[in-house]
């Protein structure tokens, strides 16, 4: 099923949650250290992208969807550097600033077309802003036709109950990528989409496709979701719905970097169903654009040239 260009420039999506600036480090390496048995890495470029739920929000953009991002940062350089990123984008910023907070960084250092390190910069919002952003998700809401929550486990999220509930009053499609163990807070959603190491944090280990698919339809009558939407890797998705289940094979190609794939995965699925198309229509699609994002290096994204070509 095609998706025409002006069907999905029509979608407006909502992305809520944890944000964080990307930053890389690429170097040269051409000795070890005499201080200890590490590489040392002469730098010789820097680059910035936006990271979590901002990559998200990029990921829809790129697809040609009009996007929205929610969230809180810290007001510090960081959060100055990420807005200037994702409005260039032409994504429409709502960013909620706690003097206390400190926007996270994940600067990664590159030599050798390789990533050596990576250096986490970060710290929990308090409740209070997080309260003033739920005030906002009420005004943003009816002006959207999909709800996307990005959570990271940063805290940005720490409201979520109350805004799925608005969103399922307002019969908005919800869609979410999950973190932690519990998913209770994720109950009533349209579709959750975990990979493979965060579901078995969930549902424990699986023997076989059969008991897979029984904890999995457990889950989601559980929680009363939609559908549970599992990435799978090399092994590529399955999608278990009140219908039973579908899988689609993963797109056979060169892995380059599997860095943010679940973004614009998820990213895709939001994008298509704000445009009208069902979880099911969207798989395939989503599918693809995971597959050609992890041949790029680094946070990516598709087009919907890339995507439809």
């Amino acid at each position: 099923m095609t998706v025409t260009l002006s069907q999905i420039s029509a979608a407006r999506v909502l992305v809520v949650g944890d944000v964080m600036l990307d930053r890389y480090w690429y170097g040269a390496v051409d000795r070890i250290s005499p201080e200890a048995p590490v590489p040392v890495v002469r730098i010789t470029r820097e680059e910035e992208r936006c990271g979590g739920a901002a990559n998200v929000a990029f990921n829809a953009a790129s697809l040609g969807a009009q996007a929205s991002l929610l969230t809180v940062v810290g007001d510090d350089e960081a959060s100055h550097k990420l807005e200037a990123i994702v409005a260039k984008t032409g994504i429409r910023t709502h960013f909620g600033r706690d003097s206390d907070l400190k926007t996270t960084v994940k600067l990664r250092v590159i030599g050798r077309q390789q990533q050596l390190l990576r250096l986490d910069f970060e710290n929990t919002p308090k409740s209070e802003v997080l309260a003033s952003q739920t005030a906002k998700f009420t005004e943003l809401l009816p002006l959207h036709d999909a709800v996307l929550f990005s959570d990271y486990g940063k805290g940005g999220l720490a409201h979520v109950e109350g805004m799925i509930a608005q969103a399922r009053a307002m019969q908005k499609p919800i869609l979410i990528d999950p973190k932690g163990s519990d998913y209770s807070r994720y109950r009533h959603a349209s579709v959750i989409t975990p990979n493979r190491a965060e579901l078995q944090q969930v549902i424990g280990p699986w023997s076989s496709e059969e008991d897979l698919q029984i904890k999995a339809h457990n889950l989601r009558n559980q929680l009363q979701l939609d559908a549970v939407l599992l990435t799978r890797s090399e092994e590529g998705m399955t999608l278990f719905d009140a219908d039973g289940q579908l899988h689609v094979s993963a797109q056979a190609r060169e892995v380059f970097d599997v860095t943010g794939a679940g973004d614009t995965v998820i990213a895709t699925m939001a994008a298509l169903v704000a445009a009208g198309v069902s979880l099911r229509h969207a798989l395939p699609h989503a599918n693809r654009a995971g597959g050609l994002v992890v041949g790029k290096f680094g946070t990516a994204t598709v087009s919907y040239e890339e995507l439809f070509a």
